[in-house]
């Protein structure tokens, strides 16, 4: 059984460790977090176990890195003369937005197996999108176990490292607008007389369903979008004004900066 560490525990460290325990047993997961408060509260909410950077670098088999991009190279500085002295096999798990597994390697000082993701905090409850690439030195077989073990995550999408950074400006950064289109929507709610809690619970299960729907039916979203637009109606005359406002071509830039930006972190 796999053992899997946790280096930094905000909320996608912490996501994804809810998300492995989920498939393996708890006792096989590890916790460390420069504020040892949170890890601890963490480990007893899920029962594992707190420990700190240089123990997971000794003994785990997979080492996430849940710190932002500009603290990695303080990070792989630090675990760095611990992962040289290992004998057992490891595989470094990043989720740094920006840095590529070759820079992972670079900043850790060896050519070590890395898998890179990008997952997003839908994960927390097992709905998460994560995006991975696995790199040259990691087995089918280990790529196989890491999936297994983080299947409670949500849906894996194995993707060429050159496209990860786009991935991540739709399903990563994603989470962000679709809140506040959801909160929007609410707004717009509570102008027209519904109450706050009401409106949220009604946008929110709106959007919910209707990504279930572009999921399960395989149809293409104009298509399912027509479905509500009666000539003449309600629906077509609130997509009139969405487009008035420039509504999709402001999403696409969004996306668009949120792809930009990752150039800056590497």
């Amino acid at each position: 059984m796999a053992t899997l560490g946790f280096i930094g525990t905000g909320n996608m460290g912490g996501a994804l460790a809810r998300a492995a325990c989920k498939s393996i047993p708890s006792d096989q997961v590890f916790l460390a977090n420069r504020t040892v408060e949170k890890a601890r509260a963490l480990a007893e909410e899920l029962e594992c176990r707190v420990t700190d950077n240089e123990a997971i670098a000794e003994s785990a088999d997979f080492i996430f890195l849940g710190v932002k991009p500009q603290i990695m190279a303080d990070l792989l500085a630090e675990i760095g003369p611990v992962l040289a002295k290992r004998e057992s096999r490891f595989i470094l798990v990043t989720m740094a937005a920006g840095l590529t597994i070759a820079r992972i390697q670079e900043l850790a000082g060896g050519n070590y197996p890395v898998i890179r993701i990008m997952p997003n905090t839908p994960a927390a409850i097992g709905e998460g999108m994560i995006l991975y690439a696995c790199g040259e030195g990691v087995a089918q077989t280990e790529e196989k176990v890491f999936l297994d073990a983080m299947a409670g995550a949500g849906r894996f999408s194995p993707l060429p490292e050159k496209l990860i950074d786009a991935g991540s400006a739709v399903s990563g950064c994603g989470p962000a607008f679709v809140d506040l289109f959801i909160e929007a929507l609410a707004d717009g709610g509570v102008a027209c007389g519904l109450p706050r809690a009401a409106a949220m619970e009604y946008a929110a299960q709106m959007v919910l369903g209707s990504a279930r729907l572009v999921l399960e039916s395989g149809k293409h979203p104009g298509v399912l979008k027509d479905a509500v637009c009666s000539p003449g109606g309600t629906t077509i005359q609130g997509v009139r004004t969405l487009e008035e406002a420039g509504f999709r071509g402001a999403v696409m830039d969004a996306v668009i900066a949120a792809y930009e930006k990752n150039a800056d972190l590497k």
